[in-house]
This record gives C-alpha cells, structure tokens and sequence, in this order.
C-alpha cells in the first residue's frame, strides 16, 4: 500500500510516497519535468511489495513547501542537497537511486558528487549530461530534440503558452503516452500560483551548475526508442561516462514516459539491477 509522507528538511516539508515497511532496502525514486511522485505508483507498489521501503518525493518547486521564488535557489547543487537532506531525514546512510528526465539529472550528479552512499542509480530517459552536451552540439538530430529548451527557459512566455487555453499545451507534453487521470492531477498542481514557474526554474537554473564527472556506482540506463527529446547519440555514448559496472537497455516503440508508459517493462529492468548489487 502506498502512503503519504511529509519529510522535514532545513530546506523546508517535502511531500512524498511510499511503500514498503521502514527497514527494507532503502530506494529513493526522483521523477521528471512536468510530473510528480505519482509517477512512480506502479515502481513504488511492486517495490514496496518486494522487500523494499521505497520513496518518491514531490521534489523542490513541486512540493508547496519547498517552493523559493528565485531561479538560482534550483541550482543542481541545491536539488542534490536536497536529495542528502531526505535521505539523512529518513535515517538512511546508504541507498539505491532511480530518476527519470529531469530526475534522472539530479540522479546523475548526485552519483557524482556523492557515490559513497550510493548502492546502485537508475536512469530511465535522461543519458549523462556530458553525453547529451556533446551530442547537442555535434548531432544536428540531437540538437532539433532539444530545442523546446529554448521555449521552457523564457522567463513568463512559457507559463502562458503551456497554461493557455486550459492548459492545454502542459497536456501535450505528454503525447497522449500518460494515464489521463495522472496528467489532470500534474496539469491540476501546475495551475496553482507559483507551480509551474517553480517547476520551469529547473531549466533557467542549469547554467549554474558544475560539471559532473564520470560515475562509478553501478549505473543501469534506460533509454526508448521513441523519446522525442533525447536521440541515440546520446543514449550510446553515456557508456563512456560510466566508468563503474554499467548496463544499457533499450526498450522499443516507447517514449519519453517510461515509467508510466511501459511500468512493468521498466520495473523488471529496475529489480533486476538492484538484485545484481546486493552489497
């Protein structure tokens, strides 16, 4: 059974789920851009169910009560720390990490900056930034992708393209891929003041953030064949910055939206890695 959580941190009361008993295996679950930890309800039953005690928090912007109004304030290193606070506030010293889109980010240099109190990371959709870097300015394919980058960053014009005619661009986004009563609960706490500015200052905030070097924990990625935003350039050249075990899996005919689009596909991907890495 799911259940809500609310985690204190300096930071201020981030919302959460979880499943599983306080106890099991730690595994802390970052969703993407322009979601929330509801994304994660069939990867939280079937670990929670599994031995594991799993959590997904509304990260900084989505939860009310870490929203600060200034684009630096979600800086990477801010959104890392944030990942430490949660996990020294549920008492965990070590833990298995899984992020999806801009989650997967966040993953990627908390793997970096961090790896001693990783057990495994999971990316699911988002490659290794230096990987996807240097595909955006080599690979014209890669570069055409990401160009929604440049709408998501305008400070004011993307809130009112996206919550125009009743939200009706935030909807597309999700190409018609995610379950519509998860896509009217993201569309529904991104109307409310403040939300999607919040959420939209993770990319205005990125030019901020440090290089993040070559990972060493053991790193499953897992990218899909029909991801509108991150092409195979980068998908096949993350190997090269994952200098621990590493494994790559490619799921066919699925998009951006893994988790919800092909849950039982990414989850047996998810258990298999983490039973590969028991130490």
């Amino acid at each position: 059974m799911i259940e809500q959580l609310e985690i204190h941190t300096a930071a201020g009361t981030f919302d959460a789920l979880a499943a599983g008993t306080p106890g099991g295996r730690e595994v802390l679950l970052l969703h993407g851009f322009p979601q929330g930890a509801v994304e994660w309800e069939f990867q939280l039953e079937a670990l929670g169910g599994g031995g594991c005690h799993a959590v997904a928090p509304d990260q900084r912007g989505y939860s009310p009560g870490v929203r600060p109004e200034r684009a630096a304030e979600y800086r990477l290193e801010e959104l890392v720390g944030d990942v430490v606070a949660i996990a020294d506030r549920l008492g965990w010293e070590r833990f298995d990490l899984i992020g999806h889109d801009c989650g997967a980010l966040v993953g990627w240099a908390v793997a970096d900056r961090i790896p001693g109190r990783i057990r495994t990371f999971s990316a699911v959709s988002h490659p290794h930034p230096t990987a996807l870097e240097q595909a955006m300015a080599k690979d014209e394919d890669q570069a055409q992708r990401a160009h929604h980058l440049t709408m998501l960053r305008q400070p004011r014009a993307a809130e009112r393209i996206l919550l125009a005619d009743d939200s009706a661009g935030l909807r597309r986004i999700f190409e018609w891929k995610v379950s519509e009563e998860h896509v009217e609960d993201y569309v529904r706490r991104l109307e409310r003041p403040g939300a999607l500015t919040a959420a939209l200052n993770w990319y205005r905030a990125t030019h901020l953030a440090s290089p993040i070097g070559p990972v060493s924990v053991p790193t499953l990625y897992v990218w899909s064949t029909e991801d509108a935003t991150v092409g195979s350039t980068a998908a096949l050249a993350t190997q090269k910055y994952v200098s621990g075990p590493y494994r790559f899996e490619m799921l066919e005919d699925v998009s951006h939206w893994i988790p919800e689009e092909a849950p039982e596909a990414l989850t047996r991907l998810l258990i298999r890695h983490l039973l590969a890495h028991r130490a």
